[in-house]
C-alpha cells in the first residue's frame, strides 16, 4: 500500500496568521489532534499540535523560569519559553521543519518515519508542493485493521514443509541447519535448537504465515551457552 490509499484528504488546514485561540478551537470542533500550516498560497509551511499549545498563560500551565534553563541555554532558551506560553500568532509557535512524504510513498516508509522521528503523523504533498493529505498512527493502524486475508490455499504437507524451510534460508536470524521441520496433516511440529527466544517465536511466526497450516507445535530448544 501506498500514502495516496490511506491518507485523509482533503485535510483541514489553518494560516499561519491565525491566532492561537482560533487553532485550540478548531482542533476541539473538528476532534483533531494536530492542524498543518499553509501560508497564502496553500503550500506546508507548518504544523501545530496539542503538544504545542499544552503550555500556556490563558491556562495558567506556562513553564516557570527556572535557573537551570537558564543556565543550559541562556536567555535564548527563556525567551523561546515565553513565546511558546504567550504567543498570539500560530506561526510562533508552530513546527516549521515538518516530516513530509509523497503520495506514492508505501507505507512502510511512513510508519518508519513516524517511527523513527517520534511523530503522529505525515503530511502528504505532491512533486508541486501542494499539501494533498495526511497519514497519522491511526491511519496506518485502520489499513492493518482492514487488510483482506490471502486466498487460503492449503498445500499437501512436502509443500508446506519445503516453504517454510525455503522462507527460513532467507532470514539472517534463522539457523536452519540446526532446526528439523515435520508436517502431519497441515500441523507443523518444529524440532532443534534456536539461540533466543525471540527467533523460537520468529520460527513459530514464520511457519503460521504458510498458507495451509493448521496448527504449529514447538518443541524448539534453547541453545545452552558455551561455557570455556
Amino acid at each position: 500500500m501506498k500514502a495516496r490509499d490511506v491518507m485523509v484528504s482533503p485535510v483541514i488546514t489553518v494560516n499561519d496568521n491565525n491566532t492561537i485561540r482560533d487553532v485550540a478551537r478548531l482542533l476541539i470542533a473538528k476532534r483533531i489532534s494536530a492542524v498543518p500550516v499553509v501560508d497564502s498560497a496553500g503550500k506546508l509551511v507548518g504544523i501545530v499540535t496539542e503538544a504545542d499549545l499544552m503550555h500556556r498563560v490563558e491556562a495558567g500551565t506556562e513553564r516557570p523560569t527556572s535557573w537551570w534553563l537558564s543556565l543550559i541555554s541562556g536567555d535564548r532558551g527563556i525567551a523561546a519559553e515565553y513565546v511558546k506560553s504567550h504567543a498570539v500568532k500560530i506561526k510562533d509557535v508552530m513546527t516549521r521543519d515538518v516530516k513530509t512524504a509523497g503520495p506514492e510513498t508505501p507505507l512502510h516508509d511512513i510508519a518508519d518515519l513516524i517511527e523513527e522521528n517520534d511523530i503522529k503523523r505525515v503530511p502528504i504533498v505532491s512533486a508541486g508542493g501542494d499539501l494533498v493529505g495526511i497519514v497519522s498512527r491511526a491511519n496506518i493502524v485502520q489499513a492493518v485493521a482492514s487488510a483482506r486475508p490471502k486466498l487460503d490455499v492449503s498445500l499437501p504437507d512436502a509443500m508446506i514443509r519445503e516453504k517454510l524451510l525455503s522462507d527460513l534460508k532467507k532470514q539472517p536470524w534463522a539457523h536452519v541447519h540446526r532446526l528439523n521441520i515435520t508436517v502431519t496433516a497441515g500441523a507443523v511440529d518444529l524440532w532443534g535448537y534456536v539461540n533466543s527466544e525471540k527467533e523460537r517465536q520468529a520460527v513459530t511466526v514464520a511457519a503460521e504465515n504458510i498458507s495451509g497450516v493448521k496448527a504449529v507445535n514447538d518443541h524448539l530448544l534453547r541453545e545452552p551457552a558455551v561455557v570455556y
